[in-house]
C-alpha cells in the first residue's frame, strides 16, 4: 500500500555543502585540461547573465561551449565517480539521515534540481532516490551538445513540476525542502516544509508567512 505522504528534496545547499554544477564542472576540467583554452568563449554568456540573470542560460552554455562534443561515456564515467564522492563527503550529515528516514519508512523520495542531468541521476542512484527530476540536457547522439532540452527546474518550475507529481499522487501530502528563497515557490505548496540553513532575519520572516515550514540546522 503506498504511504500518504511523499519527501520532496531539493539538492544544492539543502543536501549538498556547496554548488554542485561548480564542482562537477571544475572535476571535469581537471579530466578534460586542454578545454580550459575554451573558457574565454563564455564571456558573451557572462555579460548576458549579468544583463538578464537566467540561470539556465548560463547553464546551458557553460555545457556547450566548454564540454560540447565530449562522449556520453567520458561524462558518465566522470560523473558516478563524482556522485560517489559527493554522498561520501559533500552532503549534510542531518540532510542524509533526513531523507533516509524517509525511505526507510517506505515514503517515496522524489529529487527536484535544476541541476542538469548529465550528473544527477547518479546523484540519485548513489542516494538510494529513484525518482529524480532535473534540467535536462541536449546530446548529439553519443556526444554532449550541452544546450538545456527542458526549463531550468527553478523557482516556479520546481512549484509547476510539484502540481504535476500531485495530478499524479491523488491524496498524497508532500513534505519539501528546500533552502533558497527560489524554493519558496514550491515549499509554500507543501503540507510541510522544511527551510534549510536559513539566516535568522529570514527564518523569522517565514515563520510568520508560511506557517507549515519548520527550520532546521544541518551540519
Amino acid at each position: 500500500m503506498p504511504s500518504s505522504r511523499f519527501a520532496l528534496f531539493d539538492l544544492d545547499g539543502t543536501l549538498t555543502r556547496r554548488d554542485s554544477f561548480t564542482a562537477w564542472t571544475l572535476g571535469l576540467l581537471r579530466w578534460q585540461p586542454l578545454r580550459v583554452l575554451r573558457v574565454p568563449l563564455l564571456l558573451g554568456a557572462v555579460l548576458r547573465y549579468a544583463r538578464q540573470r537566467d540561470r539556465g542560460a548560463l547553464k546551458g552554455a557553460v555545457l556547450r561551449w566548454l564540454f560540447g562534443g565530449l562522449p556520453r561515456k567520458l561524462i558518465d564515467d566522470w560523473s558516478q565517480q563524482f556522485a560517489r564522492e559527493l554522498v561520501a563527503r559533500g552532503m549534510f550529515a542531518d540532510g542524509l539521515t533526513a531523507l533516509r528516514a524517509h525511505l526507510l519508512a517506505d515514503e517515496e523520495v522524489v529529487l527536484l534540481s535544476a541541476s542538469p542531468d548529465v550528473y544527477v541521476p547518479f546523484i540519485g542512484e548513489a542516494l538510494g532516490v529513484k525518482r529524480v527530476i532535473c534540467t535536462q540536457v541536449r546530446w548529439n547522439g553519443e556526444h554532449l551538445d550541452g544546450r538545456l532540452a527542458s526549463p531550468n527546474r527553478r523557482g516556479a518550475e520546481k512549484a509547476r513540476v510539484l502540481t504535476a507529481l500531485r495530478a499524479e499522487r491523488s491524496g498524497q501530502s508532500v513534505i519539501g525542502y528546500g533552502n533558497s528563497p527560489a524554493d519558496l515557490d514550491h515549499l509554500r505548496l507543501c503540507e510541510e516544509a522544511v527551510y534549510v540553513n536559513a539566516p535568522p532575519a529570514l527564518a523569522h520572516q517565514l515563520k510568520q508567512d508560511v506557517p507549515q515550514m519548520r527550520h532546521v540546522r544541518w551540519k
